[in-house]
């Protein structure tokens, strides 16, 4: 997100009700001392950011820098002070009859007399830190390193910059200009290996074991998931401590509030356990991002026990599939392997001795335990819950014909039929997915005729806006290009109008229709493909602006899931357009430098087809993370083609596209006829 054109209305307000700028952020101020109390992170934030738009990009550095460490050290404070106090003060046990409460209620006072006086002397009043939910969103996507990249650029502190950048784009790997900023501090600085200031070290320790397994380096795989595993256990501990803290009564007014002494406590407590709860879906969850990664710890296990198997250890093999089998007891592979592994101890040990790692037996009892008390309490309280992700949830598993079979990930089966018929007698089949080094890929060409594409370029030229699609901006993606766009009820209205000849303002909209039909066919989809999005747009190379252009005119991206080329994940979220499920781009013409169409793997670098445009030429695809794709930089001249996206959810139709068929109906009943272009389906070939 660009910190020039962000929405900061809540800063503003926390601005006019903050005290003035801490002395340490002023130009020249220094550091308080350590022995006082923590200064609230939101008001340094807030005094970072004030001093930012003021020109002071020394002071927001030194504000923004301490507002991050502020937080940090809160809540390293807070755990601190609950983890002391949890072995100072036991909970005792509650004694039969009357007064049997007592001891219970005595050991909950003097725990919480225990916290506060640990807290109060680092942290001051509990209210100097209790941030609005704005700012705490705000550091939660890390929008704190955005401004720090700006101010850092200001100082010409390149190194810092870049480590900023990238530790906000790991939070937000759909914002283009920040991606693009990363590159330029590749180019310029040379800065090559980038630091993630906020990143989790237990998911930095896994992925780091995944990509030693995957080159078979296993000795080096289990050193890296074994400390992920250590990693997993010690974070879910201070995320549990860390849930015990202040909860929100979303659904009472506090003041007004008049439950019972149980009822009360019951309403906190359902809060803190359904906190507690949700620390498998936390930690399994990258910074910055909401879906979990898919089957998380369980993935540790099974990784494990065919590394430790490949290295000898026949009994940490064992240990590790039993412990994977505990959160999928009906895994037949890896039922299979510790079989496999049993075969191999008998006659040296009983392999009955061996037993699932005692910590994984643990969080699955308790985590079975918490899910059973939050359905009680929603039975019989009334309170509202949802089941987050299970420590375990299912995956579906690839395999090699190798004795025992074993984890292998980022392989993209072809599960869906594709080849039917292109419907069009004139349309040519070029390559396919296998040719394409992908899955679910088709080029085509002759889709439309040469004078179609005149036809439709005179069209475009007469009612495309410049922004149009992009939310007004006229170059989204690159600076060194201007976008223009129309979409196809925009199109019929000037025809109607007779602002454009109504023949090929129907163009747009009758050859849209057959690539949706081609593409419906060719995939062989068993259900109707609908329009999700149609727009024709063209980007035009800026004169002056091409020497030395290292960016593309669109990044590499996916388009119904936000690419992580770093987690080699795309997550399925918003505000990613989750519903698209197939794409396509038809081209106008090819007079015009630059420009190819391009596929990569997951990591938005290898290139794996490379397509260049002509009028007729179109390009689809399935829409997901299988097929990253993006626009080599346009440098001299105009390139155009109309970009249709579809859905086979009948719930996210393009709203437009159902406003163009009425008018079209319209048209028709006042006899004015379709387009010259045959749309009609000629026999299946």
């Amino acid at each position: 997100m660009a910190s020039g054109s962000r929405p900061w209305g809540a800063l503003l307000l926390l601005l006019l009700l903050l005290p003035p700028v801490p002395a340490a952020c002023r130009a020249g101020g220094g550091c308080a001392g350590e022995g006082g109390p923590l200064e609230p992170f939101d008001a340094l934030y807030a005094s970072g950011v004030e001093a930012y738009y003021g020109g002071d990009f020394a002071g927001a550095a030194r504000c923004l820098e301490r507002a991050l460490r502020s937080r940090r050290e809160l809540r390293a404070a807070r755990l601190r002070c609950r983890r002391r106090c949890r072995g100072q003060v036991r909970l005792a046990a509650p004694g039969p009859g009357a007064g049997g409460d007592l001891p219970f209620f005595g050991s909950v006072l003097r725990r919480a007399g225990c916290v506060r006086r640990c807290e109060e002397p680092r942290l001051g009043a509990a209210s100097r830190h209790r941030a609005a939910e704005e700012v705490r969103a705000d550091f939660q996507r890390r929008v704190p390193y955005s401004y720090l990249q700006r101010a850092y650029i200001q100082l010409n502190k390149l190194d810092e910059a870049a480590n900023a950048a990238h530790t906000f784009f790991m939070a937000n790997p759909e914002h283009m200009e920040i991606q693009q900023d990363i590159e330029n501090y590749k180019t310029t600085a040379g800065k090559v290996s980038l630091i993630d200031r906020e990143a989790k070290q237990h998911m930095e320790d896994y992925s780091a074991g995944v990509r030693h397994y995957d080159k078979e380096e296993y000795e080096l795989a289990i050193d890296f998931l074994e400390r992920a595993l250590k990693g997993y256990y010690s974070e879910d501990e201070d995320c549990q401590i860390m849930c015990e803290g202040p909860q929100r009564f979303e659904e009472h007014e506090y003041l007004e509030y008049k439950a019972g002494l149980y009822e009360a406590i019951a309403d906190h407590y359902m809060q803190v356990l359904a906190c507690k709860h949700d620390c498998v879906r936390e930690l399994a969850t990258r910074s910055g991002r909401i879906s979990p990664i898919e089957n998380f710890l369980p993935l540790h296990y099974d990784y494990l026990q065919f590394a430790y198997y490949r290295v000898g250890d026949y009994v940490k093999a064992l240990e590790c599939a039993k412990s994977y089998l505990l959160f999928h007891p009906d895994d037949e592979d890896v039922l299979e392997n510790a079989g496999y592994y049993e075969g191999l101890l008998e006659g040296t040990m009983d392999p009955d001795t061996i037993k699932p790692r005692k910590e994984a037996k643990m969080l699955l009892r308790r985590h079975k335990l918490e899910s059973h008390l939050l359905q009680v309490a929603a039975a019989g309280l009334g309170y509202t819950y949802t089941e987050p992700v299970m420590p375990g949830s299912a995956m579906a598993r690839t395999v090699r014909n190798s004795q025992p079979l074993h984890v292998q990930q980022g392989c993209f089966l072809s599960l869906f039929p594709s080849g039917g018929p292109l419907l069009y007698s004139d349309v040519k089949f070029v390559y396919n997915s296998q040719q394409l080094n992908g899955t679910q890929r088709v080029l085509l060409d002759n889709v439309i005729s040469e004078e179609q594409c005149r036809e439709l370029h005179r069209v475009a030229s007469g009612i495309m806006l410049a922004g149009d699609g992009y939310r007004g901006k006229t170059s989204p993606h690159t600076p060194n290009e201007r976008f223009e766009g129309a979409t196809v009820l925009k199109a019929l209205k000037y025809g109607y109008e007779g602002r454009v000849p109504l023949k090929s303002a129907r163009l747009f909209y009758d050859i849209s229709e057959k690539a949706r039909r081609i593409v419906e066919s060719y995939f062989m989809l068993n259900s109707t493909l609908y329009f999700s999005y149609t727009h024709l747009v063209c980007r035009t190379a800026l004169s002056g602006q091409q020497e030395r252009r290292n960016d593309l005119s669109h990044p590499i991206h996916a388009d119904n899931c936000l690419l992580d080329p770093e987690a080699n994940e795309c997550w399925k979220e918003p505000p990613a357009y989750t519903f698209r499920d197939y794409s396509a781009l038809l081209y106008m013409n090819a007079d015009f430098e630059g420009g190819e169409f391009i596929f990569t793997e997951m990591d938005a670098k290898t290139v794996t087809a490379s397509i260049k445009p002509k009028c007729g030429r179109m390009i689809s695809f399935s829409s997901g993370g299988e097929n990253p794709h993006g626009v080599k930089a346009v440098t001299k001249g105009q390139r155009c083609a109309v970009a249709l996206w579809f859905t086979l959810d009948p719930l996210y139709r393009e709203l437009e596209r159902i406003q163009a068929d009425e008018v079209i109906a319209m048209l028709d009943q006042e006899h004015l006829g379709p387009s010259e272009m045959n749309i009609n389906p000629k026999d299946e070939l």
